[in-house]
């Protein structure tokens, strides 16, 4: 066990013991005081928190950053509480104890599996309306990012696994249990000591390296890399947060990531980022995203998000805690300034999906609609059904039985009481719950799809049917049937 963290062990005990669980914190704060912590404001917990018992002092000092009694804080943390101000946890007056970090019930839900972690990172600024202040190696927590960033994430079981810019270790934490191996690397170092610290108190095996991009792993390859990159984009100017601003101007953090990360890929293995993007005047954004993507790779790039420069730089001003101070004005114009001067009308943000050793099929798609969580099962289906087509002729695909997805429903448009619809709408229940307009033949192939017979079969029974041709039908839907397997809506059964 690394030196000075000794107390894990103990400390992952008490935790338990106390019932310090993402669960059981939310049914004794109750879902209004739940609700108002999301929104950084700790009184509606106060109030049901009072009792002085060990999960209500836990929740007390941890997640609404006030002070307890040294004798309440030794029931929730029986001996324990001078091993963690020594850590740098907790500080102690006479009388009271108080935290120095966050230490916060995580629930992860993975291959219907429900597990219960604890993540250590640095105070939740902002609380209660307190003015946000944050150093420059300041370590954030479990966030909106993150969270995301493990709903994407696909958990197949992989040999190795690379959590590019760790920052508290929350990936690495997830990585672990499907991989055999995982590597940490962040420029941090006070975030590679907490990464370490939420590994042991989680009881998973993690390596962390100190270095930036790909240089601690040189020469190294993984089956999965997943990152969330310090992506803001702004001129690179004033103080740097080290958790968001990564140094270099605009988007080029994350163009160089997916330019170099596949040279770190096994064959096969995917890079999956979550990420901003320039949306550059006089140029789509998946042109200039797709001129990042490389040939010997597939991807799936999802925009999910655009947001207009002026709502981008408020954002990321109040993030930082210049809302409303002195400078804000100032700074607000300059990243403006920059963003015009750039030639930056719009900001997108969403996922971007490599697999090393594919055909070079690239899609690029904005769909800024609902979809199933978490969506690493539907890239990874993606990815599958991009190989099954991969190489297969027209021959081939015409000899293949295929099933519709089970959760396929169609819809039908029109007026009441219409002898035809004015449209048939095929929509996915899960995944990225795609919806495609289809025609008639369209329509009667997908429901035919239930793996009796074959693609050629199939077009051969609508054209007696419909009277329509079977070469023309051949050549105008074999293309067709490639996009419903591509899209999900499909499945090639043998």
């Amino acid at each position: 066990m690394p030196s000075g963290l000794d107390f894990t062990a103990a400390l992952r005990d008490a935790l338990h013991t106390a019932g310090f669980t993402y669960d059981r914190v939310a049914e004794a704060i109750g879902e209004e005081a739940h609700r108002a912590l999301g929104r950084n404001e700790t009184l509606p917990a106060l109030r049901r928190t009072t009792s002085g018992g060990p999960l209500d002092t836990l929740v007390r000092l941890f997640l609404l950053q006030a002070t307890v009694s040294r004798e309440e804080a030794d029931r929730a943390l029986p001996g324990l509480v001078d091993r963690l101000c020594n850590a740098g946890l907790l500080e102690q007056s006479v009388s009271e104890v108080a935290a120095r970090m966050d230490c916060r019930p995580y629930a992860a839900s993975e291959a219907g599996l429900d597990r219960d972690l604890w993540v250590v990172s640095d105070l939740t600024p902002g609380l209660d309306g307190t003015p946000v202040a944050v150093g420059r190696d300041h370590v954030l927590g479990i966030s909106s990012a993150s969270t995301s960033l493990a709903q994407l994430t696909m958990r197949e079981p992989v040999g190795s696994a690379l959590d590019l810019g760790t920052g508290c270790g929350v990936q690495a934490l997830h990585l672990a249990r499907h991989a055999g191996r995982v590597v940490a690397t962040d420029v941090n170092s006070r975030a590679l000591w907490m990464t370490q610290l939420n590994a042991e108190l989680n009881g998973v095996e993690v390596e962390v390296r100190d270095g930036s991009f790909f240089e601690p792993v040189a020469g190294e390859r993984f089956d999965l890399i997943a990152t969330n990159p310090p992506f803001v984009i702004s001129p690179a100017t004033g103080e740097r947060l080290v958790y968001r601003d990564s140094g270099l101007p605009g988007d080029r953090v994350v163009e160089h990531i997916v330019r170099t990360g596949p040279d770190h890929l096994t064959d096969g293995g995917w890079l999956q980022v979550l990420a901003n993007w320039s949306i550059v005047e006089g140029r789509p954004w998946d042109e200039r995203l797709g001129s990042w993507l490389r040939d010997d790779c597939d991807a799936l790039v999802v925009q999910r998000e655009t947001l207009d420069p002026a709502a981008y730089v408020e954002l990321w001003l109040k993030d930082s805690g210049h809302h409303g101070g002195p400078e804000y004005v100032q700074r607000y114009d300059t990243w403006l300034s920059w963003l015009e001067d750039q030639g930056i009308e719009g900001v997108g943000f969403g996922w971007i999906n490599v697999r090393l050793g594919g055909g070079g099929r690239h899609d690029l798609l904005e769909w800024p609609y609902d979809v199933e969580q978490p969506i690493g099962p539907a890239i990874h289906a993606w990815g599958e059904a991009v190989a099954d087509l991969r190489g297969v002729t027209e021959e081939q695909l015409l000899g293949r039985t295929l099933r519709a997805r089970n959760d396929v429903q169609q819809e039908t448009v029109g007026r009441p009481g219409a002898e035809d619809p004015e449209a048939i709408v095929l929509r996915q229940q899960r995944g990225f719950r795609r919806a495609r307009t289809a025609d008639t033949v369209e329509a009667a192939f997908l429901g035919a799809c239930d793996g009796d017979l074959t693609v050629g079969q199939l077009l051969g029974a609508l054209g007696s049917l419909l009277e329509r041709d079977e070469s023309d039908l051949r050549t105008t839907y074999l293309p067709v049937v490639r996009e419903l397997v591509g899209e999900g809506f499909l499945e090639i059964d043998s």
